[in-house]
């Protein structure tokens, strides 16, 4: 009887261990050394979640005290030539069987429910790609029309059967970890309608993006660890929804807000927003950022990421927040060339641009002749005018060469201005901005656009972007 309790008491403690953590014991006769990865998809890329040492009697065993997050996992072999694929989700005792010769049909995983449909998915979509790939290629070779029109119904054929054993799941199975994978993987489908007006298009524009997260939940972790999942995340972002800053805003909370039940989702949307905001593909998108910033990092929702992390955010996030695209421009009060005060607020323009740069400066060198030869050729006449700033990169009493740089190339139109070591340091003994932070300046030369009331409308361009930027403008106030 004693024995018996002992017995009990250690099966017991056994099932509460992994009731908290996971055990994946691989079994392959293939093998008897070498190092095995556990591995879980990420987009088009695999992270390494554990790894393990196989054994002379050709085991592994992949073990963890805390639970692994859902999803596809991978294990790769000895030389991550070969691999397996099967699925975790809140079992996570499980026993794989693997055969090399034949990892599709000799590949046993047991200890996960889940992992039935997907075992029986895998063979049935071999099959069918299989057959799919033989009728494209009797396609491509055909000789008549009626062994291409044969080979093309034998295609659609095998791809409709695809795609009703996928909706078969979805429909019967509509919990099932295999029916998130399969509404994950799904297209959405573009609209059919032919448009015939403009109103048509933006019709069937919205159509398509109502229904471009048809059947995913931002509630559930479990397509986060897919292929398909990051990949259709990127281009909802950078293709669908519109690149105004102000629909990214509205679109995120709205996602992250669905997500707070799911905690690696929340994470893992939080997280690749971020990153993908952070330096922004379109100008203006920096806004998204900040908002992320403000609304979420600066509250203590991202508890995850370390005070190095959080502090690059941070420094990042205070670096924009003054020159947003619409916002006002901070005002810039400096000394001109005699010395004498300037300031930015003072100089009276339709338009002004901002010219951040440095006479030693190889590229701005360049530029700043650039600059002048279309300020005085076009810009000028539409009363634009060039608040140039002397942005030095760390080199001490440029001075000289500044005004050199100013006579030398007759940029004798603009008003300069610097500042001096007592005014930079007068700045930061009242822990004030300086002019590199309010305006993001990391490089040179760097240009602002800004209108009539110094609100700015265009940042961080060249200057032939400007010109063209500014001849929209022109364009659009001579329609009016």
């Amino acid at each position: 009887m004693k024995k018996q309790l002992v017995f009990l008491f250690t099966a017991i403690a056994f099932n509460a261990a992994f009731a908290q953590g996971y055990q994946v014991t691989l079994q392959s006769p293939n093998y008897k050394s070498g190092i095995a990865y556990l591995t879980y998809y990420m987009g088009s890329n695999f992270n390494v979640a554990d790894s393990a040492a196989f054994s002379n009697k050709g085991t592994a065993i992949f073990k963890g005290a805390t639970k692994l997050p859902p999803g596809i996992y991978v294990i790769f072999f000895p030389g991550k030539r070969l691999r397996t694929e099967f699925l975790i989700d809140k079992e996570q005792a499980i026993y794989v069987t693997a055969d090399t010769t034949d990892l599709v049909n000799k590949t046993i995983v047991t200890g996960s429910k889940e992992n039935i449909l997907y075992d029986q998915y895998q063979k049935f979509a071999a099959v069918k790609g299989r057959q799919m790939y033989e009728e494209r290629n009797a396609y491509v070779m055909s000789a008549t029309k009626a062994d291409s029109l044969l080979h093309e119904k034998n295609y659609n054929t095998y791809n409709k059967q695809m795609g009703d054993y996928r909706a078969g799941i979805i429909k019967n199975q509509p919990n099932s970890m295999m029916a998130a994978l399969l509404n994950a993987m799904r297209e959405p489908v573009y609209p059919s309608k032919i448009p015939i007006t403009r109103q048509d298009t933006i019709n069937n524009y919205n159509e398509y993006k109502n229904h471009y997260w048809d059947g995913i939940s931002f509630m559930d972790d479990r397509v986060i660890r897919t292929p398909f999942f990051l990949k259709k995340l990127e281009r909802y972002y950078r293709e669908v929804i519109s690149p105004s800053a102000d629909s990214i805003i509205k679109d995120a909370d709205y996602k992250l807000l669905l997500a707070r039940s799911a905690p690696e989702m929340y994470k893992f949307l939080l997280n690749w927003l971020t990153d993908e905001y952070i330096n922004p593909k379109y100008m203006g998108q920096d806004a998204v950022f900040v908002h992320l910033f403000e609304k979420y990092h600066s509250k203590g929702l991202s508890k995850w990421l370390n005070e190095t992390q959080m502090e690059a955010i941070s420094r990042r996030a205070y670096m924009l927040m003054a020159n947003l695209i619409g916002e006002k421009a901070a005002n810039l009060e400096m000394l001109d060339v005699a010395d004498s005060p300037a300031s930015l607020y003072n100089l009276s323009a339709d338009y002004t641009i901002i010219s951040f740069w440095d006479p030693n400066c190889g590229h701005c060198k360049e530029e700043m002749p650039r600059l002048d030869s279309i300020y005085k050729a076009s810009w000028k006449q539409h009363n634009v005018k060039i608040f140039a700033v002397l942005t030095p990169d760390g080199k001490e009493n440029v001075k000289s060469e500044w005004l050199n740089f100013i006579k030398t190339h007759n940029l004798s139109e603009w008003t300069h201005v610097h500042q001096t070591k007592e005014m930079e340091a007068a700045d930061l003994a009242a822990q004030k901005p300086g002019f590199r932070q309010l305006y993001d300046v990391t490089s040179t030369p760097t240009l602002y656009l800004l209108d009539k009331d110094k609100h700015i409308i265009g940042k961080k361009l060249t200057w032939q972007q400007l010109n063209d930027l500014l001849e929209v403008k022109w364009k659009t106030s001579g329609s009016n």
